[in-house]
């Protein structure tokens, strides 16, 4: 029963467009005064600073900052120069190129957010001026890029690291067949669409002098993914080290580019600092609230109302994906993430549910929820540019919602697919 009442609390101070951080830290101070335990708000915070100074953590500033460096050092341009050469041509023309385009940079950025506003505005103009409808292409440019997520390297796996102690070089090994499973199912979709609405396409595969010269011109950004996890595999670096190493790899890329100037740094740096604090700003708060959700012990309550109601393993994921797709229409995923783990991970160890395979499937629901309104962070980020409207891209998004969707309960109920590259290269348990 308390978990519910603190929960509804949450749930009716989102509805009153109160911020996130602010609704989070107010429910978690309402709740320890209500218990009598107002001498325990002290830890508040403690809890704060606490929630913020994880090593793991210093990874997420530095792969924001690189996808930004990314996008105004024109590693960008020559990832969808490339990428229009070798994909160009097939059913959904751009629409396909920017599907790979986000594969590729997946490999380096690790935020949906920064794909989307970075590649996703050359990859939008591209389409539209090639024939789509903007709110078509702005659709497709809001859906391909949340593969970067799931694709190594990943902000919301370095987050989810540092909340529950999974190793991030294991659980970046299990996000690449799922993302590529992601991929390849968002072409199909596309691939469908393409002959049934008839989008424009290359009349002809691109010359090899072109499909040559693009990738020259785009080959040492495409080494920068061969760089980050090669490094982490062989154990030249940590992932966190890896942050710190693209970044500076993005900024030499710039000024060799001479796309990148002494003074967009300082703009750029701006910029980083926001999307940064923002993010570590939730998790000081969220992590006062997980505080309150061990003090109640409700992991142990819920652990013994599922148990007494005969709950198995397939019924836990069950539970755990429509509690996720309902949150990702009302909260920011690094939000979710926050309230949701410290309650979900003595479930799922309870219920013997691999937690390398449960990161995977958490942040493929996370990015499902990027795409559905009224709260979703891509179709903003995307909308800032396209001008199409929310609800107009939620409605166009269907296809590849259910795409994802279909991924996420292939690799929730066959976890082997996730956990495959993990024990063949680190032989992970």
């Amino acid at each position: 029963m308390i978990t519910f009442a603190v929960f509804g609390t949450l749930l009716l101070l989102l509805l009153l467009n109160i911020p996130v951080v602010v609704a989070i830290g107010i429910t978690a101070v309402i709740y320890f005064v209500a218990f009598g335990s107002a001498g325990s708000l002290y830890m508040l915070p403690n809890r704060m600073y606490y929630g913020t100074t994880g090593f793991t953590l210093l990874a997420i500033p530095f792969f924001i900052l690189a996808g930004n460096l990314m996008n105004v050092g024109g590693v960008t341009t020559r990832i969808f120069r490339f990428a229009k050469a070798l994909v160009g041509h097939i059913p959904g023309g751009l629409g396909q190129v920017n599907i790979t385009a986000s594969v590729i940079f997946s490999g380096m950025s690790g935020s949906a957010v920064a794909d989307a506003a970075g590649l996703g505005q050359i990859e939008h103009k591209a389409m539209v001026d090639d024939g789509y409808e903007p709110v078509v292409s702005a659709t497709l440019v809001a859906a391909s890029s949340c593969i970067g997520p799931v694709i190594p390297p990943s902000i919301p796996f370095v987050l989810y690291c540092s909340i529950t102690g999974v190793s991030v070089a294991q659980l970046f090994m299990a996000g690449f067949i799922p993302g590529i499973m992601m991929s390849i199912g968002m072409m199909v979709a596309l691939a469908i669409m393409a002959k049934r609405y008839h989008y424009p396409a290359a009349p002809h595969r691109a010359p090899f002098s072109e499909l040559w010269n693009s990738f020259r011109a785009a080959f040492w950004c495409l080494l920068a993914p061969v760089i980050i996890i090669g490094g982490i595999m062989t154990g030249f670096f940590t992932p966190t080290e890896a942050s710190v190493v693209v970044t500076l790899y993005a900024l030499i890329l710039g000024f060799a580019y001479r796309d990148l100037r002494w003074r967009d740094v300082p703009g750029i740096l701006f910029s980083t600092i926001k999307q940064s604090v923002s993010l570590l700003f939730i998790m000081a708060a969220a992590n006062f609230f997980g505080w309150l959700v061990i003090y109640k012990r409700m992991p142990d309550n819920i652990i013994t109302l599922l148990v007494n109601m005969g709950a198995t393993q397939s019924s836990v994921l069950w539970i755990v994906i429509a509690i996720i797709l309902m949150m990702g229409c009302f909260l920011d995923g690094n939000a979710i993430f926050m309230i949701t783990l410290p309650i979900f991970m003595p479930i799922i160890a309870t219920f013997k549910i691999d937690p390398i395979n449960f990161g995977v499937v958490m942040t493929l629901l996370i990015m499902i929820g990027n795409l559905t309104p009224p709260v979703g962070m891509c179709l903003f980020a995307v909308d800032s540019f396209a001008k199409v409207g929310v609800m107009a891209l939620g409605r166009k998004m269907i296809p590849y919602l259910a795409t994802i969707l279909a991924v996420t309960l292939i690799i929730a109920f066959v976890p082997e697919i996730s956990t495959f590259l993990p024990k063949l290269m680190m032989g992970a348990p």
